[in-house]
């Protein structure tokens, strides 16, 4: 499909989809990556809703770290173990070390 033809939802699972094992970005960045600087949770409200899309929408945090998504997971802290599974330390709700596991999409794509 080409990328002219995507809706939102659509752009902002391919960029979500691009994010590597090990790492985490942001709802603002996605957006601001999109053109579309002010949409932040519009990029949540996509998050939400990619459950059976293949997205790794556990990689996708708020801007300061907090797992303010992790209500849409299934269990009780599902998108903590999926985050610690691959070696990224949370502690109460917060990714530890943001700035090392972080992934810009407007500078790595």
């Amino acid at each position: 499909m080409k990328p002219e033809t995507l809706n939102f939802f659509d752009k902002v699972y391919e960029v979500a989809k691009q994010i590597p094992y090990g790492k985490v970005t942001s709802y603002g960045a996605i957006a601001n990556y999109l053109g579309a600087a002010r949409s932040a949770r519009m990029v949540g409200y996509a998050m939400n809703g990619s459950g059976s899309k293949d997205v790794p929408a556990h990689r996708v945090v708020n801007r300061k770290g907090l797992l303010t998504g992790k209500h849409h997971f299934d269990g009780t802290n599902l998108m903590q173990q999926l985050l610690e599974s691959e070696g990224i330390e949370v502690i109460d709700n917060q990714i530890q070390n943001l700035e090392s596991v972080y992934w810009d999409p407007s500078k790595e794509l």
